[in-house]
């Protein structure tokens, strides 16, 4: 206890803590490219296929390796994180070069989409949770909250910028290139994480029983209430939002049919808005509890797409998923610093990967149901299902275990 205590003191106050700076700036980078490249993805599927099922498969498959979590904890608290996180970096840009030049060159099939959604989605899992174990041993404690709100804050940036330029970058040139930006941006980051020292936690002597430490990080979640009723909560959520995501595109463009540019201008002017919400989440943690912040933002945001659904107007379109952005701002802070303030740092790969195992678990099926259900009742009847599911799975946030690990949350940070 007093060792990590000291360690805890050696690290610089967060003004001055330049490598979690790198490396939250290396998350910006490839999160404007990402945003580029979710809008262009649609477009390509559509270009091919025409049909919101080959979207649905496609979203399916870069979700599937979700299955795969629990063991993307093992490999985050066994192994050196540094190294993994620069492997997915390089490994998705090389993915996305090939797959944008294949593009432009008029030889990218569908299958070729479908294999890079796969093997993406496997990069993807395996960095998210390398990174999120690797943030507790970069700043102190009562810097996490500030951090995290920080982190989803460039997120939304990313939200705010790329998706307009992406829209008129689509409206002249091939959406190739779209992929090829977002291949530079994974590169980029990669570069900057070269530049971090993350420190192993402990020795690597135990590597024989994988199934032994899987275990461990379900037993530790299920023992922490918090951590299991947020999970709970986060698994009927995600399933609805699931089904908004992966035809919100696809709805504005083919149903709406808005421009290219408009689509960009959308979403960009959400994530202005979001922006605020994740800032002003660290302010609303000193007066309201996580449960009441979780919820809130959680009911928000269900209703907001039930909204969305219906609407046909740009102007009410712009306005919803503005608040849409702001709710999801405002609620993934709270969670990632309640998982991380809960969990001893050796664990924090193994919780983080078994939480969105849990909580991630029907997404590729709710993906390719998206597609499917939208085949036979149209996307605003999907939408609109989507967000009665996320609204309804609010209320699950009210659980009084929550607040009570909220509370011993507030006891160990003071």
């Amino acid at each position: 206890m007093e060792q990590a205590k000291k360690k805890q003191k050696q690290i610089p106050t967060f003004r001055r803590n330049y490598p979690a700076f790198r490396l939250i700036g290396g998350n910006l980078i490839s999160f404007l490219g990402d945003q580029i490249y979710l809008i262009a993805l649609p477009l390509i599927v559509l270009a091919l296929t025409g049909s919101p099922v080959s979207m649905g498969i496609v979203a399916a498959l870069e979700r599937l390796p979700i299955l795969f979590q629990p063991l993307t904890g093992v490999l985050a608290d066994r192994f050196d994180r540094k190294k993994l996180m620069l492997l997915c970096d390089f490994g998705r840009g090389l993915l996305l070069g090939v797959m944008g030049l294949s593009h432009i060159s008029g030889i990218l099939e569908l299958w070729h989409l479908y294999s890079g959604a796969l093997m993406i989605g496997m990069l993807s899992q395996v960095y998210n949770t390398s990174q999120f174990a690797s943030v507790p041993s970069l700043v102190r404690k009562k810097d996490l909250q500030w951090v995290n709100a920080l982190n989803t804050g460039f997120f939304n940036t990313a939200i705010l910028v790329a998706p307009g330029l992406g829209g008129l970058l689509l409206s002249f040139y091939h959406p190739g290139y779209a992929l090829i930006i977002n291949a530079v941006s994974f590169c980029l980051a990669g570069v900057l994480v070269k530049t971090i020292s993350v420190v192993p936690l402990h020795s690597t002597k135990e590597h024989k029983a994988f199934l032994k430490d899987i275990k461990l990080g379900f037993q530790f979640v299920y023992q922490t209430k918090a951590i299991l009723f947020t999970n709970v909560a986060l698994l009927a959520r995600v399933f609805g939002l699931t089904l908004f995501l992966t035809l919100m595109i696809f709805h504005l463009k083919d149903t709406i049919a808005m421009s290219t540019a408009q689509i960009g201008i959308l979403l960009s002017l959400g994530g202005a808005g979001a922006i605020g919400g994740a800032l002003v989440t660290n302010r609303l943690s000193r007066t309201f509890s996580y449960r009441k912040i979780m919820f809130t933002a959680s009911v928000c945001g269900g209703g907001s797409i039930i909204l969305f659904s219906i609407s046909e107007t740009f102007l009410f379109l712009v306005f919803y998923n503005l608040i849409g952005t702001t709710a999801a701002a405002m609620l993934n802070p709270c969670i990632a610093t309640l998982r991380q303030t809960l969990t001893p740092k050796h664990m924090l790969g193994r919780v983080q990967a078994t939480s969105q195992f849990m909580t991630w678990l029907l997404m590729p099926a709710a993906a390719l149901g998206a597609g499917l259900i939208a085949e036979q009742i149209g996307t605003s009847s999907t939408i609109l299902i989507g967000g009665s599911i996320a609204t309804i799975a609010s209320f699950l946030y009210l659980h009084p275990a929550i607040d009570q690990n909220c509370r011993n949350r507030e006891e160990s940070v003071s």
